[in-house]
């Protein structure tokens, strides 16, 4: 299986490595841990030479409770961080970690390969549609509700059932409007299981 990353493609038959630069105050994963350009270039550099092929860049934390961020703070955030990653590391195939169609929009048309969704289209009803018209490859998450109420939709009468359900109608929607390249992340917290 291969995507499209601006015209080249890349081969996902063996496993590749995305990194993940978060640029978020609040994050689950590294806690804002990268405040400055430098840090942030530093950091993209390590992931880059450890062998990612990717880097997935997010500016709206999705862990459990997060504050929400309105569309112009995370555009704020995030469009000068891709510019200054592809000024810096060309070659970059860069992720758009956000559920935001105006956000995904505008980061493609800056230079990034990718967009990564954790609502999978279903908290803007624009970004498959966004997705379509930019022809990028489109990673779909799986989450109930939004990162402030996700924690209380974590009952599941079937789970692969109710999995299995979930990704296959988000699937016909990307079939239905042209989208060929999409990876499906489950993303359980198995803790909750």
């Amino acid at each position: 299986m291969t995507i499209n990353c601006k015209g080249n493609l890349i081969d996902l038959s063996s496993p590749k490595v995305m990194g993940i630069l978060n640029i978020t105050p609040d994050s689950f994963y590294d806690g804002g841990q990268h405040k400055n350009e430098k840090q942030m270039l530093q950091h993209t550099e390590n992931m880059l030479t450890d062998g990612a092929t990717f880097i997935d860049i997010g500016a709206y934390s999705s862990r459990p409770n997060a504050d929400h961020v309105s569309e112009t703070d995370e555009l704020n955030r995030i469009l000068p961080i891709v510019k200054l990653i592809l000024k810096e590391f060309p070659n970059t195939l860069i992720s758009i970690d956000t559920f935001r169609s105006a956000i995904a929009k505008h980061c493609i048309e800056a230079g990034a390969a990718l967009i990564n969704d954790i609502s999978a289209g279903k908290l803007d009803t624009e970004m498959l549609k966004t997705v379509a018209d930019l022809q990028v490859p489109y990673i779909m998450m799986h989450m109930r509700g939004e990162p402030q109420t996700m924690q209380n939709h974590t009952d599941y009468d079937n789970l692969v059932k109710e999995m299995l359900f979930y990704f296959s109608e988000r699937l016909a929607a990307t079939k239905q409007l042209g989208i060929t390249d999409v990876i499906i992340d489950p993303v359980l917290d198995l803790q909750k299981l």
